[in-house]
């Protein structure tokens, strides 16, 4: 088709250059000329037609020839198409008969293979979360590995998967220590030696420490267990022979994890606000007057007791003071004295009595302070659920502490004001009953004189 254009743009660009040619030729002047002019110009045009159509033809055998070409070669793909269909459906049929194949030749051991694959996941997880991966890292590759597994592990795997077991089990019933890097919890990396109980703790200078496999490092609980715990553990680390007692994490390190999250005791404190700083302070103020008191109160017995083996020589103490009083009124009668020895012992029992009643109302106090506490930290708490729902209880935990934590530090301020007020009360009435014993003895005496 290209070609026939090319042919058609040459005639047309042949002819347009011969009409010009004779366009400049001479106009005829007789009929003659005329005449042989058209037949000039008749014959040029047939010899261009002539040639024109020989191209036509020439180029419609190539065409006729290009065109059988292309069909032959559409019949050939179209063959081969419809070969490469029937070979990929054969190897089909090929594949699903050697599969089934397989699975009638494999019979029991593609079940054990399923049980073997299972097995080695839940094996590959223990081991990296287990802490003799600390002293052996890196062990749980060829599980992980052989229990990703497509195809029938080999007999020497099996074997090794099984020495690996059993390595697990013997290591956990020994008590080995070996050297390691430890990260304490501000991010310094100290080589030390680590005492590994078995697979269930592992204790290092004196405190235990935690394997992480995420981050493959030993780390420093950022908060140890109680004190008596880490006690035994720096004890039992210490131990050369023997038997030695030690706190062990039956979960292989989850609970020591979660002792880290377990609030302290000035982390309780904070959680009760406002209204439980108060309620301490309440009680500090209380156990001060106490403590006065009972100093007080103890000074004043004992220079009572010991005025009253004295009874001659009145000192400067209550009962000094109430001796002086019938010292001085030795002459009037017997209902004037005891109205006298009265009245001195009024003037000492305020002294003695001061501040008592003032441990009895803080005691009142406390766990009222704590139940207010514990209103304000519902009304917290319902406010968090108005605002956002329950989905997260961290939004709700704060009330919460305040309301409990508050109720608790009411009452154990309480109980301890109540009871040394109880023993603050006991002591003054003691010194008060001496007075008052004291005042008796001397009226008795003082009518017997009289009677005489």
């Amino acid at each position: 088709m290209k070609k026939l254009i090319t042919s058609a743009l040459i005639a047309a660009s042949f002819t347009l250059t011969a009409g010009m040619a004779h366009a400049a030729d001479p106009a005829p002047k007789t009929i003659d000329q005329l005449l042989q002019q058209i037949k000039t110009e008749r014959a040029t045009q047939g010899k261009i037609n002539a040639k024109r159509e020989a191209e036509f033809q020439a180029e419609r055998g190539d065409k006729a020839a290009l065109l059988k070409k292309e069909k032959d070669a559409l019949a050939a793909e179209t063959k081969r198409g419809k070969d490469l269909n029937q070979a990929f459906l054969d190897n089909e049929h090929k594949i699903a008969q050697l599969e089934a194949d397989l699975k009638t030749a494999q019979g029991d051991l593609g079940e054990m293979f399923g049980v073997v694959k299972g097995e080695a996941g839940d094996f590959a997880g223990k081991l990296i979360n287990s802490n003799v991966s600390a002293q052996f890292p890196g062990r749980d590759k060829f599980i992980s590995e052989l229990g990703a597994r497509k195809q029938l592990p080999k007999i020497d795997e099996l074997e090794k998967f099984w020495e690996e077991e059993l390595f697990e089990i013997t290591q956990g019933g020994k008590v080995v220590k070996f050297n390691a890097s430890v990260t304490d919890i501000d991010g310094n990396v100290e080589t030390t030696t680590v005492t590994r109980v078995g697979a269930f703790n592992l204790i290092a200078d004196g405190k235990y420490v935690v394997w992480k496999p995420d981050l493959g490092i030993i780390q420093e609980l950022s908060q140890q267990p109680d004190g008596y715990m880490v006690s035994a553990a720096a004890d039992f680390e210490k131990a050369t022979s023997g038997t030695a007692k030690v706190y062990i994490d039956p979960a292989r390190g989850t609970l020591l994890n979660i002792f880290t999250q377990k609030a302290s005791i000035q982390e309780r404190i904070e959680a009760g606000g406002i209204i439980g700083y108060i309620i301490i302070a309440l009680l500090i103020f209380g156990l001060l007057i106490a403590v006065e008191r009972l100093l007080t109160l103890t000074l004043a017995g004992m220079k009572v007791k010991a005025q009253a083996k004295n009874v001659a020589n009145p000192g400067n103490n209550p009962l000094g003071r109430v001796l002086k009083v019938y010292t001085a009124n030795k002459d009037v009668d017997v209902d004037t004295l005891e109205l006298k020895l009265d009245e001195a012992i009024l003037k000492e029992t305020p002294a003695l009595e001061a501040r008592i009643s003032i441990i009895k109302v803080l005691a009142a106090i406390a766990p009222m302070m704590g139940l207010l506490g514990t209103v304000t930290g519902m009304i917290a708490t319902f406010q968090s659920i108005q605002l956002f729902g329950t989905g997260d209880p961290k939004l709700m935990a704060g009330g919460i502490s305040m309301a409990l934590v508050t109720t608790v530090e009411g009452l154990v301020a309480a109980l301890p004001l109540m009871l040394v007020h109880a023993v603050v009360v006991a002591r003054s009435k003691s010194v008060v009953q001496i007075l008052e014993e004291q005042s008796a003895g001397i009226i008795a005496e003082h009518a017997e004189k009289r009677a005489d």
